[in-house]
């Protein structure tokens, strides 16, 4: 099983997903637009053409998936994305700072990157479109918490 988190987005799908390619490495393998969607779909206003219906980012062996909404589609979509957000682990603490730092950009970090008691380096931003993100590096075995 793969448990996958899709995100929603008002027109900047695409750009948000080359954005997180870029900073994950990863590789988009699908992007397909309202406009190519077959005959008798409802969503045919000509500013929707080229908003995602469907979009797929591979990331090793994991994967995000997101679409364009509207608020006549997605009635809570123009507020603040709340209740959820989309974890980043690794043992690599150089990877996990190029993650916070590079996802910051344009947003607002909520905790910081650094030590806390749980790992040897963690935060919390929400991206410049919108998105949560946690960012953790799993501590190895030797790996003792600060003393307080």
């Amino acid at each position: 099983m793969k448990i996958v988190t899709s995100l929603s987005f008002r027109g900047q799908c695409r750009e948000a997903f080359e954005f997180y390619a870029k900073v994950l490495g990863g590789t988009i393998k699908a992007a397909i637009p309202y406009g190519d969607a077959p005959p008798g779909m409802p969503i045919t206003e000509e500013k929707y053409k080229t908003w995602l219906m469907h979009c797929w980012l591979d990331v090793g062996d994991q994967a995000l998936m997101g679409a364009d909404m509207d608020v006549g589609w997605a009635s809570n979509i123009d507020k603040p994305k709340n209740g959820f957000d989309v974890t980043l682990h690794t043992g690599d603490m150089a990877e996990a700072r190029r993650w916070f730092d590079q996802l910051s950009e344009g947003g607002k970090a909520g905790m910081p990157f650094g030590e806390t008691f749980w790992s040897p380096g963690f935060g919390s931003l929400i991206d410049k479109f919108g998105v949560p993100w946690m960012v953790n590096v799993v501590p190895s075995a030797d790996w003792k918490p600060p003393q307080g």
